[in-house]
């Protein structure tokens, strides 16, 4: 019996499972729509599904010829892609979500491309970005590392950088790129569940050893201080200059020419035209908080977004060697959701059934 429906009641229900890591997540079914996912399949033979495809290109690299891979996760819209094109800039091919794209193709029947990485000859170091969300459950619970460590590539040359954002905020990004696509409150259900599956990405890494780093967008407030101390924490020291965060070379579009990052084939109807403009560096970019309502931060409180930032925050502010204070004022006293809500706009209620 599939647990993946979009009641109210089952969000919570879902939402205590997360929590505990619950082995039934694996075994549930994965609903289509029609348009972002074509047939019905179990998240774990998904995974299994796709790490075969991707183990056919890993086959291709020595087992000792592993590049590390630096690889950033967090829900989508958590500055992931301007980090990403931040590694490139600094000279680390830098790839754009190749486990989703490979998912996204399999879901809808697309063929794949396959993902051959670099050998550690070519390049010691790489680094990659997957997000969670916003489409479908699956984008929402998927753990990209599980795929890549069945499909061969070794857990010891793996580091995670867990990713986060302000929730708020985050959600209002969420609201403004895809709600043409997707109902409000099906993204805001989608929000949720991608936020918690943090947990679930972080207790598998800590089961297969897989050494994990913390960053949060808002340390880009003091951009060259917090990119300097992320390249210093992963031994990157190296790599790191200042002109890899002020001068990106006029990219306007992280799809363009200019970019430095790399892209793996997905599927025409996942694209979304704009959604990863660019700026003339790396930095931190105030957002509108947009429509979200007293109630959308009423959901997020009650199932623990908040709580989840802030322990990723200050975990982020401990491995990086700088304090709260010099990540900005949103995390040296993070925002109360009653009064944030009272700058906020109204809007329709968060959760209906659909």
């Amino acid at each position: 019996m599939s647990i993946l429906t979009t009641r109210f009641g089952d969000l919570n229900r879902l939402s205590e499972l997360m929590k505990r890591d619950d082995p039934s997540i694996s075994t549930s079914w994965l609903e289509p729509d029609g348009k972002y996912q074509l047939q019905r399949f179990r998240l774990d033979r998904m995974t299994n599904s796709i790490a075969q495809s991707l183990g056919e290109g890993f086959r291709r690299i020595p087992p000792d010829q592993f590049p590390t891979l630096y690889y950033g996760w967090g829900r989508c819209r958590v500055g992931s892609t301007a980090l990403a094109n931040l590694f490139g800039v600094a000279g680390l091919p830098a790839y754009f979500q190749p486990v989703k794209a490979a998912m996204r193709n399999f879901l809808t029947g697309c063929p794949q491309t396959p993902w051959v990485p670099p050998s550690s000859r070519e390049q010691p170091c790489l680094f990659s970005k997957e997000v969670a969300g916003p489409y479908l459950m699956a984008e929402c619970l998927f753990i990209p590392l599980q795929i890549l460590i069945e499909a061969g590539y070794p857990a010891d040359r793996l580091h995670l950088i867990l990713l986060d954002r302000e929730p708020a905020l985050s959600l209002a990004s969420w609201f403004a790129k895809w709600s043409d696509r997707v109902p409000r409150s099906r993204l805001l259900k989608h929000f949720v569940i991608a936020s918690l599956n943090a947990a679930r990405v972080e207790a598998y890494a800590a089961r297969e050893g897989v050494r994990t780093t913390h960053y949060v967008h808002e340390a880009s407030r003091q951009p060259e201080k917090a990119a300097a101390a992320l390249f210093r924490r992963l031994g990157l020291s190296d790599r790191f200059f200042a002109g890899a965060v002020t001068d990106w070379n006029g990219v306007e579009e992280f799809t363009s020419d200019r970019s430095s990052l790399i892209f793996t084939k997905e599927p025409d109807v996942y694209f979304v035209p704009g959604v990863h403009r660019a700026g003339s560096s790396y930095r931190y970019l105030d957002r509108d908080p947009g429509s979200v309502s007293d109630d959308d931060l009423a959901l997020l409180d009650r199932m623990g977004i908040p709580d989840l930032y802030r322990s990723c925050a200050e975990a982020c502010a401990r491995e990086l060697g700088i304090s709260l204070d010099q990540l900005g004022p949103p995390l040296t006293r993070l925002p109360d959701p009653a009064m944030l809500a009272a700058q906020l706009r109204p809007a329709a209620s968060p959760i209906a059934a659909s």
